[in-house]
C-alpha cells in the first residue's frame, strides 16, 4: 500500500498527523472511500453553503485549489467538524477527494527535511535581538526599534533562503530569538530553524493544527529544561515545549467546549502565560438542529512551570442560559459569542490584561460582545469593558432572520480581530490603539473605562474586511491597513493609513496598489488584511496579491516592493515551496532579517506554504 494512504490513514484515526496504522487499516480506508460517493456527499453536507457562498464562506473552486489533507483536517479537528459529526472516515477521505481532485499526498505527512542543522547551536539568549511573540512587546505594537536594516538597504535585499510548510496555508508568525527562528503550521508542526540558514534544530507536531506565533521564556531553576516554547492549538490545548529540543514538558486543555480554539497567540510575563481563547461554533450555530449558543470567549493564565490554570475569565461573565427554542424545535442558550482571537495586551502599570472580542452569536444582549475587556492581571476578574458595536449578533451564512438559530436582528459582523496596542504619548498620557472589521480603528483611554478618545474611519469595512489581523504603531503615529477584498467597487478602500496617535489626525493614506498577482487574475485582489510591521522610516504592509511592500513612515511612498510569490523555491527542507496571499501574520525583522510567510488560501486568497528570508548579504538561493 502506499505510503500517502498510511499517512491519511493516521490524520482520521488517531487525529494526528504522524500516526501510522495497519496496512491492512490504510486498505480498508481506501476501500471505504471508493465505495463512496464523494460528490453525493458533498451536496447533501457542504453545498447548501460552499455552492453559494456568503462571509466566510469559501467557494468549492477556491477549496480545489487545497489539498486533501487540509480538508479532512478541518472535517476531523477544524473549523468543519461540527458539520462533519456522523461521517465515518471513508466518507470524511470520499469528500476531500471529490472537492479537491487530489488523492491524499505527502503535503500533511512529516517534512522530507534534508537540512538538519550540523551543530547544536548557539545558547538561547532572551536578552539579545528578538522578535517573540506576536506583537514582539507587552504593549503588543509590532514596533522593531533595532532591526538592523535601514530604509537605504531594502533595495538590497535577497532572499538567502526559503522554508516549505506542510500543507497550503502559511499563517503562524516566525517567531525569532537570536539565531534560532521557531514557527507554526496549521498542519500542527512546530519548527525550530537556524534564522540565518534554515537548517533545522529540532521539528516536533502538537498533534492539532496550530496558527499562532510562539512564546519564548525562560524557566526557573531546577525546570526540566532552560526554556520553554509556549503555543496553543486548534484544540484548546496549551502546550510547553523544551525550547532547545523540542520535547514536550506539558499540556494542558483550557476550554472544555468542544468547538473551542486558540487563534491568538499567547503571552508570557514572569512566571505565567495568558492565553485567549476562541471557538468555530459561529460556523455551527446556523444548523437548526445544533443547540445554539453555549461558548463564551475567555483568557486563561497558567504556571509557566507546570501547565496548571491560575485563573480562567469569561469575556461574558454571565453563564448561558436556555431564552427560547428556535423553528425547528431545538432549544437556543445565551448569551453567547465574544471569541477572542487575537493576543491580549499586557499593562504593568494598571494590573490589567486587555482582550478584544468578537460579535455576539445570539439574540440575548450583552456588554461584552465587540468590546475591549479589562481583566485583573492577578484574578482575571473583569475591571471594565468597552464595547464599540452592541447587538453585533451573527451567526456564519445566515441571512434568513429567525430562521433556524439565525439571530433575528442579523449584525455586521464587526469582529475584533486584531491585538489592542498600548502607547505612551510624549506628554505621558497613555491609551489603547484598536482596529476594527468595521474600518473604524478607535483610541481609548485606560484611565477611564475605555472611553472612546477618538475614532476614524479608514476603511468601508465589513464580514472580510476593515481591519482585520492589526496595526503597527511607533512613538507618534499608527499604520493601519484595511482589507476591503468585498462590496462594490466605488465602496473599496483598500490600501494604507497613518494617524497620530494623539488626536486621530490622518498624516498620510495611500490607496492599495492595483493588483498584478503572479498566480493570474483569479483571486486576485489588493486587500492588505495582514498586520503591519513597522521599523524606523518604514511600515511594511502584505497583500493578498503577495507582494510586501515597505511604506515611507514620513509620506506613505512605496519604497521597496517584493513579490512573495513570483516563483517557487526549492527549499532548504527538501520540499518544493511556493507562495501566494499575504493574510494573517505580518513580516517579522530581525538582526538585519526579514521573515514573512506567503501563502493564505482561506477565505479569498491563493494558497502557498513558503517562508522567505530575507537579508542583505549574499543569498544562498538565488531571487
Amino acid at each position: 500500500m502506499k505510503r500517502t494512504f498510511l499517512l491519511i490513514a493516521g490524520v482520521l484515526f488517531a487525529g494526528i498527523l504522524f500516526s501510522i496504522p495497519s496496512k491492512s487499516t490504510a486498505e480498508n480506508l481506501q476501500n471505504q472511500a471508493g465505495a463512496q460517493n464523494g460528490e453525493a456527499l458533498y451536496k447533501q453536507k457542504c453545498a447548501m453553503c460552499h455552492d453559494n457562498p456568503l462571509d466566510r464562506v469559501p467557494p468549492l473552486f477556491l477549496i480545489r485549489r487545497r489539498t486533501a489533507e487540509d480538508v479532512i483536517t478541518t472535517l476531523t479537528s477544524g473549523v468543519m467538524k461540527e458539520q462533519a459529526r456522523g461521517l465515518n472516515a471513508g466518507q470524511i477521505l470520499a469528500i476531500a477527494i471529490y472537492v479537491t481532485g487530489k488523492q491524499p499526498g505527502p503535503g500533511a505527512g512529516a517534512p522530507q527535511n534534508t537540512n538538519i542543522c550540523k551543530a547544536s547551536g548557539k545558547p538561547i539568549n532572551l536578552n539579545g535581538p528578538q522578535w517573540n511573540g506576536w506583537g514582539r512587546d507587552l504593549d503588543n505594537t509590532r514596533y522593531q526599534p533595532a532591526p538592523g536594516l535601514k530604509p537605504e538597504d531594502l533595495p538590497k535585499l535577497k532572499v538567502k533562503w526559503a522554508f516549505a510548510y506542510p500543507g497550503t496555508i502559511a499563517s503562524g508568525q516566525p517567531v525569532i530569538i537570536g539565531d534560532r527562528l521557531f514557527a507554526t503550521s496549521e498542519t500542527g508542526h512546530i519548527f525550530s530553524l537556524n534564522a540565518q540558514t534554515g537548517c533545522s534544530y529540532w521539528e516536533t507536531n502538537a498533534g492539532a493544527g496550530v496558527r499562532t506565533a510562539l512564546s519564548i521564556g525562560r524557566l526557573p531553576a531546577g525546570s526540566p529544561a532552560r526554556f520553554a516554547v509556549y503555543f496553543g492549538d486548534e484544540k484548546s490545548t496549551v502546550h510547553a515545549l523544551d525550547a532547545e529540543t523540542g520535547k514536550p514538558i506539558w499540556k494542558t486543555k483550557i476550554e472544555d467546549h468542544v468547538l473551542s480554539r486558540i487563534t491568538g497567540s499567547p503571552v508570557l510575563y514572569r512566571n505565567r502565560i495568558y492565553v485567549p481563547v476562541s471557538s468555530y461554533e459561529e460556523s455551527a450555530g446556523r444548523d437548526a438542529k445544533y443547540e445554539c449558543c453555549k461558548f463564551r470567549g475567555s483568557v486563561v493564565a497558567l504556571d509557566t512551570l507546570t501547565g496548571k490554570v491560575i485563573w480562567k475569565g469569561f469575556a461574558i461573565p454571565t453563564e448561558p442560559k436556555p431564552f427560547k427554542k428556535n423553528s425547528a424545535g431545538t432549544q437556543m442558550f445565551g448569551p453567547a459569542g465574544a471569541a477572542i482571537w487575537s493576543a491580549p495586551t499586557i499593562d504593568l502599570k494598571r494590573n490589567a490584561i486587555y482582550a478584544a472580542t468578537g460579535n455576539s452569536y445570539t439574540d440575548v444582549e450583552n456588554l461584552y460582545s465587540d468590546a475591549i475587556v479589562a481583566f485583573d492581571l492577578a484574578t482575571g476578574k473583569i475591571k471594565w469593558a468597552s464595547q464599540v458595536t452592541p447587538k453585533d449578533n451573527f451567526l456564519v451564512g445566515c441571512r434568513q432572520p429567525g430562521v433556524g438559530n439565525c439571530p433575528e436582528g442579523a449584525g455586521p459582523d464587526h469582529d475584533f480581530g486584531s491585538s489592542p496596542i498600548l502607547r505612551t504619548l510624549p506628554n505621558g498620557k497613555q491609551v489603547l490603539l484598536i482596529g476594527q472589521k468595521s474600518g473604524v480603528i478607535y483610541a481609548l483611554d485606560p484611565d477611564d473605562r475605555g472611553k472612546v478618545l477618538w475614532q476614524v474611519k479608514v476603511g468601508n469595512g465589513g464580514a472580510l474586511g476593515g481591519i482585520e489581523w492589526g496595526s503597527a504603531a511607533d512613538a507618534l503615529n499608527v499604520y493601519v491597513p484595511v482589507a476591503d477584498p468585498s462590496g462594490a467597487p466605488d465602496k473599496r478602500r483598500p490600501g494604507l493609513t497613518a494617524l497620530k496617535i494623539a488626536t486621530g489626525e490622518q498624516i498620510w493614506h495611500v490607496p492599495a496598489t492595483k493588483p498584478v498577482c503572479s498566480w493570474g487574475t483569479d483571486r486576485c485582489n489588493n486587500a492588505q488584511s495582514a498586520a503591519t510591521t513597522v521599523i524606523p522610516g518604514v511600515v511594511f504592509s502584505g497583500s493578498m496579491d503577495g507582494h510586501l511592500r515597505g511604506y515611507a513612515t514620513s509620506n506613505g511612498a512605496v519604497i521597496w516592493d517584493f513579490d512573495t510569490a513570483a516563483k517557487p523555491y526549492d527549499a532548504v527542507n527538501g520540499m518544493r515551496a511556493k507562495g501566494g496571499s499575504i493574510d494573517a501574520a505580518g513580516p517579522t525583522i530581525v538582526n538585519g532579517m526579514l521573515y514573512i510567510n506567503s501563502g493564505y488560501g482561506r477565505f479569498v486568497g491563493q494558497p502557498g506554504n513558503l517562508l522567505h528570508s530575507c537579508g542583505n548579504s549574499l543569498p544562498l538561493i538565488e531571487n
